[in-house]
């Protein structure tokens, strides 16, 4: 059976982030890690173009993190399998918030988006083995936080969880107490939407 024809066990995984790993889980979905070399500049990819807009960038991120990962696959002669890429980012005023260099930029992108609705944006893609992008998926959901005051905000920040995180926090954890309403995909928020997910998983005729 040719490999257009196959069914694949699992997909790799370009992504070091422990909620993917856990929706992923959730999904039933076998995967493998495909995390950068350390020879990799990984962060440069994230790097924002100037006057780029928040869906575009987090489109541009996506694509070039699942380029990336097939060149991984390929130079390190794994086997062949699918490849599952994500990015996410928090927007609010058309200023995109990524993850916060210490606890003092935690805070300061938290008092940002107390009391007001902001953006959460995540896109998905998949490569499949020909090293074809399947069309990218974008998941927009609306997060509104309550107007938490400034003492708390701190705490959360020195709690460490805003790091590593875009837009300062995880609405999985203890950030989810200053939540008062999301519209949209929850899965999308912690930084894989599930539905578009396993729709493209299928499409690469991932069996789960």
């Amino acid at each position: 059976m040719s490999n257009q024809f196959a069914v694949f066990p699992f997909v790799y995984l370009a992504s070091q982030s422990p909620r993917r790993q856990e929706l992923l889980t959730q999904l039933g979905v076998r995967f493998e890690l495909l995390l950068p070399r350390p020879d990799e500049d990984a962060e440069s990819l994230e790097a924002e173009l100037p006057g780029e807009r928040a869906h575009d960038y987090v489109m541009r991120v996506c694509i070039a993190k699942a380029r990336a990962a097939r060149e991984r696959l390929v130079a390190g002669g794994l086997a062949n399998a699918p490849i599952l890429v994500a990015d996410t980012t928090v927007t609010i005023d058309d200023a995109i918030l990524g993850k916060p260099i210490d606890a003092d930029d935690a805070v300061t992108m938290l008092t940002r988006l107390a009391g007001r609705d902001h953006e959460v944006l995540t896109s998905v893609a998949v490569v499949d083995v020909q090293g074809e992008l399947l069309a990218p998926a974008l998941s927009v959901s609306r997060v509104r936080f309550a107007a938490v005051q400034s003492d708390a905000l701190r705490r959360y920040a020195a709690s460490g969880e805003p790091l590593g995180k875009a837009g300062a926090y995880g609405v999985q954890g203890r950030a989810a107490e200053f939540i008062e309403h999301i519209d949209g995909s929850y899965s999308g928020i912690m930084g894989l939407p599930l539905f578009e997910t396993a729709a493209l998983l299928r499409a690469a005729r991932i069996d789960f």
